[in-house]
């Protein structure tokens, strides 16, 4: 995906609704509105009192101001976060009105495809009444810098992929004609290419290819140039990037997408907001444990992944990160701990950045090794009582001598 979607609430941050302005008699002060943002049309609806007063198309955002301008009366407008929320936001808020972009996560919340029936026009007035009613699951409004940042790193991604894809084409060409190209890094496959024995069918073949890894190659350092300049008004990317297995990329995404550690109550709700998390569907006394939930941002958590990689392939094993892995790989396998160490990486992250602190494996060290005694401790205690319940059950099963002995009279 080359996309990074607006960040919105996770399933395991604390929601945040609208709350209606009343007049006397308990009717709204404001307008209620609802968009609903296409890329086509915007699909515009006003309720007053539970019923539809005006509703309506336009091209454009600019369109909406015969509604919504700035000498109209003022309205509270919901829509749901997508790529041209952002925009929306800011005219409406120079417009004099109060934006309220919805948590795409919690939209079936406020009935947004019930029954199976959703198009423009529903949804707007779905959002509408919601407005109304002041039951509208906020997202989390990220800062314009984090936005640039975000922006940047979307470039970034779609250049990385794109010369991937046609690196993998030309070692796929030079395969089909019997010629193997050694392993190199991407950013040096283009010299390693030129190097290469291939004949002249070949070297013609890919050399359409060659001359796009070039332009890549020298756009990817444009890219990276900017990023370096947005990374270094950023004190907290370089703190992060102390960590083993994260470097600048890998920070500067998590920043973009947190915004704000203070937003987040513990670790645990930024594992969940990130999708690290193990899904659940329990109910009837009976708990399902699944994979994990992926909801969130994928990029962050891909890189995440990748970082764990790292920190599971380093040599080094005194790190107190890579030996907690190591552990699981012992139990459950590479898979598992690398998805397990992942997010154990997002908390760490977060918390780095909440203290603001820098890594310190001695300190990290102590804090594993409290955890793992814990457990310890709770096994223990688990299999202390399931032995006093084989005592109990032994017990139970011995016969009585009044049940051995059969007397005769």
């Amino acid at each position: 995906m080359a996309d990074l979607p607006p960040v919105a609430e996770a399933p395991d941050t604390p929601t945040r609704s609208v709350t209606q302005s009343t007049g006397a008699k308990g009717r709204s002060a404001v307008r209620s509105v609802g968009l609903d943002l296409g890329t086509r049309q915007i699909t515009y609806c006003e309720v007053k009192d539970g019923k539809v007063v005006e509703r309506g198309t336009v091209r454009r955002a600019e369109q909406l101001a015969r509604i919504l301008g700035p000498n109209t009366a003022a309205a509270r407008v919901g829509f749901e976060a997508c790529r041209e929320a952002w925009c929306v936001h800011e005219l409406l808020t120079s417009w004099g009105q109060q934006p309220l972009m919805i948590d795409t996560t919690r939209a079936r919340q406020i009935g947004i495809g019930q029954h199976k029936r959703k198009t423009d026009r529903i949804d707007a007035e779905v959002v509408a009444q919601a407005v109304e009613q002041g039951r509208l699951p906020l997202a989390h409004l990220l800062s314009v810098e984090r936005r640039e940042l975000r922006a940047q790193l979307s470039v970034r991604r779609a250049i990385v992929e794109a010369r991937a894809q046609y690196v993998t084409t030309v070692r796929g060409l030079a395969r089909s004609k019997n010629h193997r190209l050694p392993s190199c890094h991407s950013g040096g496959f283009v010299a390693m290419l030129r190097a290469a024995s291939l004949d002249e069918g070949t070297r013609e073949l890919v050399a359409p290819l060659e001359r796009t890894l070039v332009v890549l190659d020298e756009q990817l350092a444009v890219v990276d140039a900017k990023l370096e300049e947005l990374c270094a008004r950023e004190p907290v990317v370089q703190q992060l990037s102390t960590t083993p297995g994260v470097g600048r990329i890998v920070a500067a995404s998590f920043v973009s997408v947190i915004d704000d550690a203070k937003r987040f109550s513990g670790a645990h709700q930024v594992e969940s907001y990130l999708g690290l998390v193990p899904g659940e569907d329990s109910s009837g006394g009976r708990r399902r444990i699944g994979a994990i939930t992926k909801q969130g941002n994928s990029y962050a958590r891909s890189l995440l992944v990748e970082a764990a990689w790292c920190i599971l392939k380093q040599r080094d094993g005194s790190d107190p990160l890579k030996r907690w892995a190591d552990a699981i790989v012992a139990r459950r396998g590479k898979r598992i701990a690398v998805v397990a160490l992942a997010r154990r990486l997002a908390g760490v992250l977060w918390a780095m950045w909440r203290d603001g602190t820098v890594y310190e494996p001695a300190r990290l060290g102590i804090k594993i090794a409290v955890g793992l005694q814990r457990e310890a401790q709770s096994l223990d205690m688990r299999a202390e009582a399931l032995r006093r319940a084989a005592k109990k059950a032994t017990r139970r099963r011995r016969p009585t001598s009044s049940n051995q002995e059969v007397r005769i009279h």
